[in-house]
């Protein structure tokens, strides 16, 4: 056994920057876990992982979900991509360079070819585009290029993006998994196969299978056009039950695990052949308020609730001090937000005080969402429970499976949810821009439906803005408005705590809550059995 904590350092591509260019094979991968130097690992191998939910689809211009964005970062290529650092490299894009300062220019790499034999070139660029912008496409996460005027074939391997307004992090926002280039032979037509389903991209590995809310199956995609993935196969088997994920792990069914809850990492750690890998995260994990229905339309009972939660509590007792309480809505890992804020405290006494002054101080009812499957979440709101009833909120727990409650909280349709950000991009603008713009309410990110014209005026005004300080600045005024007028709790960061059989090498665990397979080998002797 060995437990593992991984640390990075996210630096990011300055805009003046004149060119950049590189060949992912040329990075080398700093280990989270498992043996470094993959002695006695073989090619080859059928890598089983247990999951606690099924992806919702496959399509990279609809995902606002973290189980799909994990098969499809295997599936996929962008432009651009992260590193294990959460630094940029180009992928697709083989260099690219600042035109102007509304332009960009993208060399692409040449010979490659999708999964179906499609060539990839500068139309499928524009053509994903296109359609990912396009508003028939309802793409939840269109919002990530708002600023993007036009995206163009120069020739057949050069595009250019060209955006109406400077825009900071365009380059991060091309890393994002849901700007993921498919097939041209993939994009909807009446006879053709939904994409959700049935991806094709140009990644390490293909689907073989999806057998919904049970398993997914990739394949390694042996005319890969770079260093091809080591593994024979991955499956994604989906176990919601933590106890029974466990059991896989304890009985050599699984080499990987997702979601180690706290109090289950010491068992976990006591295992032989099992390394328990803790990444810090960029994420935050909420309980939301819709602030369109009362009482919680009145800051002060949003404030009052905020209050009454003791959120070191939930980090040192339910976490085990595997997360940090959040002060707002950005941690200092997220590139472009300010430290310099100042959190509401735990203050029952003050809470009860903001509930009498906005008409409840015999306090009110409510119903609080989560979703099944997820104890931690659950836990977090029978606590909630407890000390908002001690403050005279009787608040009712209910739990929906997944897919369901994602279509519950996107419709507006909940008083109080809890879900997570794992702020995918790295990026002060993905953080807070996509949670609180009144531009993205709904599935598009703003669920708690907060609206502020003084904080969008300031989220347009940071996301044009060049230089660093004055960004971080811009944000921090974000940052200390959205904590005072709490449309949401911010309960804290989350480490994410995973279970890996140590067969496995070289597995890493990204900050934003992805991890690539293409470079995970078995030890062939260790793993007899799977």
């Amino acid at each position: 056994m060995k437990k593992t904590t991984a640390f990075f350092t996210f630096s990011t591509f300055g805009l003046a920057l004149a060119a950049c260019t590189s060949d992912p094979a040329d990075e080398g991968a700093e280990e989270t876990a498992t043996d470094a130097n993959g002695e006695g690992a073989s090619d080859g191998g059928h890598f089983i992982m247990a999951m606690p939910a099924d992806a919702v689809t496959l399509d990279p211009h609809q995902i606002t979900d973290v189980p799909s964005h994990i098969v499809t970062l295997n599936l996929y290529e962008n432009l651009l991509m992260f590193d294990e650092n959460m630094e940029l490299e180009p992928v697709l894009a083989e260099s690219y360079e600042q035109i102007d300062e509304l332009t960009w220019e993208f060399q692409l790499r040449e010979g490659i070819e999708f999964h179906d034999g499609a060539a990839f070139n500068a139309e499928a660029v524009v053509t994903n585009f296109d359609r990912f912008l396009d508003p028939d496409t309802a793409s939840p996460r269109a919002n990530l290029f708002g600023p993007v005027d036009e995206v163009e074939a120069v020739d057949e391997y050069t595009v250019h993006i060209s955006t109406d307004e400077p825009f900071a992090p365009l380059l991060q926002h091309l890393a994002h998994g849901s700007a993921g280039i498919l097939s041209l032979k993939r994009l909807p037509t009446k006879k053709r196969t939904p994409i959700a389903t049935n991806p094709v991209g140009t990644g390490p590995f293909e689907l073989e299978e999806w057998d919904l809310n049970n398993e997914i199956v990739l394949a390694n995609f042996q005319d890969y056009w770079g260093e091809p993935a080591i593994l024979d196969q991955v499956s994604l088997r989906v176990v919601p039950e933590q106890g029974t994920r466990m059991a896989m792990m304890e009985q050599g069914e699984a080499h990987f695990m997702q979601q180690i809850e706290p109090a289950n990492v010491a068992r976990m750690e006591a295992l032989d052949n099992m390394d328990v890998v803790s990444q810090e995260g960029f994420g935050i994990d909420y309980i939301g308020f819709n602030n369109e229905v009362e009482p919680f339309d009145d800051e002060r009972v949003r404030q009052a609730l905020s209050m009454a939660l003791d959120r070191e509590a939930i980090v040192e007792g339910l976490y085990e001090g595997y997360g940090s309480v959040a002060d707002g809505p950005l941690n200092d890992l997220v590139n472009a937000s300010s430290p310099d804020v100042e959190s509401l405290p735990y203050d029952p006494e003050r809470a009860q005080e903001l509930l009498a002054e906005a008409g409840y101080e015999d306090g009110f009812s409510a119903t609080m969402h989560t979703n099944d499957a997820n104890p931690m979440r659950v836990q977090i709101a029978e606590l909630a429970q407890d000390q908002f009833g001690e403050i005279g909120v009787d608040v009712t727990i209910e739990e929906v499976e997944w897919g369901a409650y994602l279509d519950l909280v996107d419709a507006g349709d909940t008083e109080m949810f809890i879900l997570g950000w794992s702020i995918s991009a790295g990026d002060a603008d993905n953080g807070v821009r996509t949670l609180f713009h009144s531009d993205n309410f709904g599935s598009a990110g703003n669920q708690t439906l907060y609206h502020n014209e003084e904080v969008d005026d300031l989220l347009d005004e940071a996301r044009a803005e060049l230089d660093e300080e004055a960004r971080q600045d811009l944000y921090g005024q974000v940052q200390q408005t959205l904590i005072d007028e709490a449309p949401m709790i911010y309960t804290l960061h989350t480490d994410y705590v995973v279970g890996v059989n140590s067969s496995v090498n070289d597995f890493i665990h990204y900050p934003n809550g992805q991890f690539p397979l293409w470079q995970v080998s078995i030890d062939e002797e260790a793993s007899a059995g799977y």
